[in-house]
């Protein structure tokens, strides 16, 4: 029975697994819509995907300069949370210009996986700092 109906309905195919390839082709066209102002997101998810990713990647660059700069406390904690959401902020509203408010909000996509990226950072962050300046 189910036979008929996988050749009924090709949906299921339609699109490349995203474990399928290592997930090659999925992130090759996710981060080169991520990196156009032009860009159109059919799929939110993949728009809260990079998001995401942009946010780590900003944390471990953070990180290592807060570590090798020396910077400590809370303004180095700080400093990290209004360039973390100022840029992106300024990315899906300026350079994507995307409707907030198809994704839940201005709110929902400036705390899309910031904990994540502050945890990183931290870890980073210690990890240099140790590293160059611990006697």
């Amino acid at each position: 029975m189910s036979g008929g109906r996988r050749k009924e309905d090709p949906a299921p195919h339609s699109q490349p697994h995203p474990v399928a390839n290592g997930g090659g082709a999925l992130r090759g066209s996710a981060w080169g819509k991520a990196l156009r102002s032009d860009s159109s997101w059919d799929d939110k998810d993949e728009f809260l995907d990079v998001i995401y990713w942009f946010r780590q990647i900003i944390a471990v660059i953070l990180g290592i300069i807060w570590g090798i700069v020396p910077l400590k406390g809370f303004v180095g904690i700080a400093i990290f949370c209004l360039i973390n959401a100022g840029v992106l902020y300024l990315y899906f509203s300026s350079f994507q210009q995307i409707d907030e408010e198809e994704y839940g909000g201005t709110w929902e996509l400036t705390k899309e996986g910031f904990m994540t990226s502050f945890a990183l950072f931290l870890v980073v962050w210690i990890i240099f700092y140790t590293a160059i300046h611990y006697d």
